[in-house]
């Protein structure tokens, strides 16, 4: 019979922390060490060197992305270390400062999505095996095919405009009003991102506006 996988978790919510780990050992995952900051999760996962790290993004000391900069550490430290971070919001740069130039091993889920062991499971597995587990989970395909060209060169002024301020997060409608332009026109010049882009019609709506803003935040 095999060793089970071995799991250090950062969660500074202690009832989170306790169901994120009851989850884990339901799916047949050991956390060895849970704690609840981002000074404590480095030096865990040194100590028990684990098969996966998995942390939230926001931990003490300094409540900001703690738990991503020791997630960043660890794998720094120990390259190839698995880990999954865990986030209330999704946050394109927070991903991208994840993937870096190679999303083999990490994971970015959205803590409303875990609602499950298995879930869980699947991405531990995921990123153990040297896959990722990414939400969106094509953004692993995204960062690894928009090397040869910049993939904005295309885009006119205005619709660089509008993809400016979708990766500063605002909605159409919120657009529209800085712009001072209809709501319809910057419909328009959104599915023109879209279309040049190479963002497919049969990926849902929220999916290719992500990826688009990633396409901005990595250029």
């Amino acid at each position: 019979m095999s060793e089970p996988l071995r799991a250090v978790l950062g969660e500074d919510q202690p009832i989170v922390r306790e169901g994120i780990t009851a989850m884990l050992e339901r799916s047949g995952v050991e956390v060895v060490a849970s704690v609840s900051d981002a000074v404590e999760l480095v030096r865990a996962a040194a100590e028990h060197k684990p098969d996966v790290v998995i942390t939230d993004i926001r931990m003490p000391p300094n409540l900001a992305d703690d738990g991503l900069q020791a997630a960043l550490r660890i794998r720094a430290e120990r390259p190839g270390t698995p880990v999954i971070v865990l986030s209330q919001f999704l946050d394109a740069s927070f991903a991208l400062d994840l993937v870096g130039d190679d999303p083999s091993g990490v994971g970015y889920l959205l803590k409303e999505k875990v609602a499950s062991p298995q879930v869980l499971r699947d991405a531990v597995q995921r990123v153990v095996a040297g896959g990722s587990a990414l939400d969106p989970d094509v953004i692993s395909t995204l960062v690894g095919r928009q090397r040869a060209a910049d993939p904005l060169s295309g885009l006119t002024p205005r619709e660089r405009e509008v993809l400016a301020l979708m990766a500063e997060g605002h909605s159409n409608s919120g657009i529209a009003e800085k712009l001072v332009v209809t709501v319809p026109a910057v419909e328009r010049h959104v599915t023109g991102i879209f279309l040049k882009l190479g963002l497919q019609q049969a990926e849902s709506s929220q999916h290719r506006r992500v990826l688009a803003v990633l396409h901005y935040l990595k250029r």
